[in-house]
């Protein structure tokens, strides 16, 4: 999925700085990714460390980190399953009446539309009688999926005015992949700051929002297919009610963000944020300091463009690095 923050194309800078600035071995590590999004850096480090412990208070995250980091194991008959449900009749659900060029939200084309609610009632018919695995396998499944045919520049925010090529194509399920893993991985589903009282171990990676662009309003979608509750969609959008993070905030997100760090049990914690965030370079650094030997690394590369207005094309991304 493109995704807003997306530490994807920074994969290789930071398996080499988190690693190179570690002592011991990586494989008796506890490595935290607090704020997964769509957790390419907790499946970075998922084979490299003994646990990986996932969280986004964001419910789509959850379920794609569900199944990303927390499945480990083959799902039993996937094949099988993924054909069943590929093989389901259209029904005009949800989605259709709500998200649909026929609703005057062409977040997805009709036919598209009611492929994914038939496919989407049958999980929630399923979710009783399988186990908890093939449950989000499935929903992650569902999820990236839907992406690969909405009508979107790559956020929910808004939808095209016209079928984009893509969204034009016929709609499938595809099986979401993971890593297979001895590691008895975890993912949460809770805010931060609650979850940071609570765990505990030797690398944590943060990686906040760095400006007042809400997850919950750019991937609302995607929350709505993931949760797949009743609810009236407002707007022009269809936007569903979603909590602000105090991260988007400039007059809360230091406290925040103090908060973190002062009640992180880890040994090393690595902050990634942007040039362009609402925490400054020196405010960061001002917070870290206080709580143990503080460095710093960068790294300038191409920012997430979301439309044809953007001129910068270039960012710089910074790496707090704090030994408690």
């Amino acid at each position: 999925m493109k995704y807003l923050g997306s530490k994807h194309k920074l994969s290789p800078f930071l398996l080499f700085a988190i690693s190179s600035t570690q002592q011991g071995e990586l494989k008796e590590k506890v490595f935290c990714d607090l704020f997964a999004g769509t957790g390419s850096v907790g499946n970075l480090f998922k084979d490299k460390v003994k646990q990986v412990i996932s969280n986004d208070k964001e419910f789509y995250a959850y379920v794609l980190n569900r199944n990303l980091i927390q499945n480990s194991q083959e799902i039993p008959n996937a094949d099988e399953i993924i054909a069943t449900l590929n093989a389901l009749k259209d029904k005009e659900g949800f989605i259709y009446k709500h998200y649909s060029l026929s609703a005057n939200r062409g977040y997805f084309s009709d036919e598209n539309a009611k492929k994914i609610d038939a496919i989407r009632e049958e999980l929630a018919t399923m979710k009783s009688s399988i186990d908890e695995d093939t449950y989000f396998f499935l929903l992650a499944s569902l999820i990236e999926s839907c992406d690969k045919v909405a009508n979107t520049a790559s956020m929910y925010g808004a939808f095209l005015k016209n079928l984009k090529a893509s969204a034009k194509e016929r709609f499938v399920l595809q099986k979401a992949s993971f890593k297979k893993s001895e590691g008895l991985h975890v993912a949460f589903n809770e805010d931060a700051n609650e979850l940071i009282k609570k765990i505990k171990g030797d690398i944590l990676y943060l990686d906040p929002p760095y400006n007042k662009r809400e997850y919950g309003l750019y991937y609302h979608l995607l929350n709505t297919i993931a949760l797949y509750d009743e609810f009236e969609p407002r707007g022009i959008t269809g936007l569903r009610d979603y909590e602000r993070s105090s991260f988007c905030k400039k007059p809360s997100v230091a406290a925040s963000f103090e908060n973190l760090i002062k009640e992180a049990q880890f040994n090393s914690i690595y902050v990634s944020y942007s040039d362009e965030g609402l925490m400054s370079l020196d405010v960061i650094k001002n917070i870290m300091q206080k709580y143990g030997e503080y460095s710093l690394l960068k790294k300038e590369h191409r920012r997430f463009v979301s439309h044809l207005g953007d001129s910068k094309r270039t960012i710089t991304e910074y790496l707090h690095i704090l030994k408690k």
